[in-house]
């Protein structure tokens, strides 16, 4: 498939020289400051060396007094608090946080996670009922609960309590609860608005700990749990998420609760865990409990202090990762068939597939699959309790969630963002909704968003590419959405003769490059799933490169590696 290469627009030239002399730093790394907006010596400090001091005063959250009396008040009265929240990777950090740090100050807490099948999404009737059958006094929704409006209302009638901690945009009217916590909520000059859900969590614990005069050191072991929450809900790493991720990933290399640990031995990670790392091992491990069978059992894994049991249930949970992973790739290869079997979707501008025997748990990363080869707007249909239920994934630029609202008349219920969403509907409307779907994608989606794209933040040499520019390169980390790796782009390069496919089925390649410009310069790289390249790679071909810069270990060998996001023949020279 081909992909569009945009390259950023250069930094400005004034501010690349004043970093390049203060921070004695190379033009290309200077300029990839600039292009973040870091225009001095201070802030560069700020960004590389970020402090807990740059946190914001969680009083600035509206209802936040509000919520830190009425979780006193709880404890001082040894009330039962049930700590509620998602089944997804956010959810279940966001409560194993909360029950963590509230079982060291009273015993009367529980922890509740609704079933992904029986009760669908946020805040339940039958996960209130639990709370009152168990004489619970407070509920604290974490991840959840702010378009909870009449479930909050059916608890004050049950006689609950309600503070609502969430970080997803709320709908037109805020739920009765006796607190509401969520920096996206009209009236709140909570100065981050993209905290996680955790992220928010964290922030009440914080604001809790400062009235009671718990020191903000007693805290730093629950960064671990945010990390992970930060990394696998896919928030900004920016302002005060970068801080916390910064930590967080110190806590999950250093000192990772119990229950991590046995992720990351499951997972077989044997380095520096990173981002990545969260999101393509941690995290799906984590969210196997809640697709496959209970996010209770996620829970359960991170709040365990008994070694046997965490690694009991770990396994556990690594085998439901094992069974999600044999699903998907069941599905999605069932539904590529689809696809190619009608002839009418290889015009389309979306996809819509329904199949009623289709895991539920599963259909969003499906629904993300089918787009690495069909790159358009997808939403998987699966049935579940009468209805049609599924999960949608956009491409870059495309607001998915406008489109779905569109076509709201045949629809249930909704709910997501623009990239991301999940929609019920009446079987009999499926027809309807895909005719309307695509015919709404098709009047709004440009031709350039119907094309994978990569970003690229500059083109450089070869012989940019030493141990000091790698050095000051890995401290731009944590990378993620708002702070990606910088991708760079070395054009009129070629293969040294070394080249060859990798992987099982010859999916990868492994090359050895040249430039033309430096000749005598030779680095490793590696181009993941483009084995079918090869071709155009070798034989003394000349080609342009768009990657990454990492380092490779093997065998105690560490070394600079190009990780190629893309391959492109190269323009003859002028």
């Amino acid at each position: 498939m081909e992909k569009n290469w945009v390259i950023k627009e250069k930094g400005d030239s004034v501010v690349i020289k004043q970093l390049m002399k203060s921070l004695e730093v190379s033009e290309p790394l200077a300029n990839l400051m600039a292009q973040r907006s870091i225009t001095t010596y201070d802030e560069a400090k700020q960004y590389f060396r970020p402090e807990f001091d740059a946190l914001h005063d969680p009083f600035l959250m509206k209802d936040m007094n509000i919520a830190v009396d009425r979780m006193s008040s709880a404890i001082d009265k040894n009330e039962k608090i049930l700590v509620y929240g998602d089944y997804d990777v956010d959810g279940t950090t966001s409560v194993a946080m909360m029950y963590s740090f509230l079982t060291r100050y009273c015993t009367n807490v529980d922890f509740y996670i609704p079933n992904r099948y029986r009760e669908g999404y946020g805040v339940s009737s039958e996960g209130l009922d639990y709370a009152a059958d168990n004489n619970c006094k407070l509920v604290i929704t974490l991840d959840c609960g702010i378009k909870a409006v009449e479930k909050v209302d059916y608890a004050n009638k049950l006689g609950l309590d309600v503070i609502v901690c969430d970080h997803h945009l709320p709908g037109d009217k805020i739920p009765a609860a006796v607190a509401v916590l969520d920096p996206k909520q009209p009236g709140c000059s909570y100065p981050y608005k993209d905290l996680s859900g955790c992220g928010v969590g964290f922030k009440f614990i914080q604001a809790y700990a400062h009235i009671n005069s718990i020191p903000f050191d007693d805290l730093i072991p629950f960064l671990d749990l945010l990390a992970v929450s930060i990394a696998s809900d896919i928030v900004p790493l920016t302002g005060e998420n970068r801080v916390l991720a910064y930590y967080g990933l110190k806590q999950l290399n250093n000192s990772p609760r119990l229950g991590l640990r046995k992720i990351i031995t499951e997972s077989k990670i044997r380095k520096v865990i990173t981002i990545e790392d969260i999101v393509f091992k941690i995290g799906p491990r984590i969210n196997a409990a809640g697709r496959m069978e209970s996010g209770s059992r996620a829970v359960e894994l991170l709040v365990s202090e008994d070694e046997s049991h965490a690694a009991e249930v770990s396994k556990e949970i690594d085998s439901c990762n094992k069974e999600r992973r044999s699903v998907d790739r069941s599905i999605t290869t069932e539904a590529l068939q689809m696809i190619s079997a009608d002839p009418g979707m290889a015009n389309s501008r979306s996809t819509v597939l329904f199949n009623p025997e289709w895991h539920k748990g599963v259909i969003g990363i499906v629904a993300s699959r089918l787009i690495e080869t069909h790159y358009k707007p997808t939403i998987i249909l699966t049935e579940s309790n009468g209805y049609a239920t599924g999960s949608a994934r956009s491409v870059a630029g495309y607001d998915l969630y406008k489109a779905i609202e569109a076509c709201r008349l045949l629809l249930e219920s909704f709910g997501g963002h623009m990239y991301a969403a999940g929609l019920t509907m009446k079987k009999e409307n499926i027809p309807g909704f895909i005719e309307m779907f695509e015919k709404v994608v098709s009047e709004t989606i440009t031709e350039d968003q119907l094309m994978p794209r990569v970003d690229i933040d500059m083109e450089i040499e070869f012989t940019d590419i030493n141990d000091k520019f790698f050095n000051v390169l890995s401290q731009f980390q944590p990378f993620g959405p708002g702070n990606m790796a910088p991708v760079f782009v070395t054009k009129h390069v070629c293969d040294t003769g070394a080249g060859r496919v990798v992987g099982s089925g010859g999916e990868h390649l492994k090359l050895d490059l040249c430039c033309e410009s430096t000749g005598t310069i030779s680095i490793p790289a590696i181009a993941f799933g483009q084995g079918n390249k090869m071709d155009d790679v070798s034989g003394g071909n000349i080609f342009d490169i768009a990657y990454t810069v990492e380092m490779n270990e093997f065998k105690g060998i560490r070394n600079i590696q190009l990780n190629i996001k893309d391959i492109k023949p190269s323009s003859p020279k002028n």
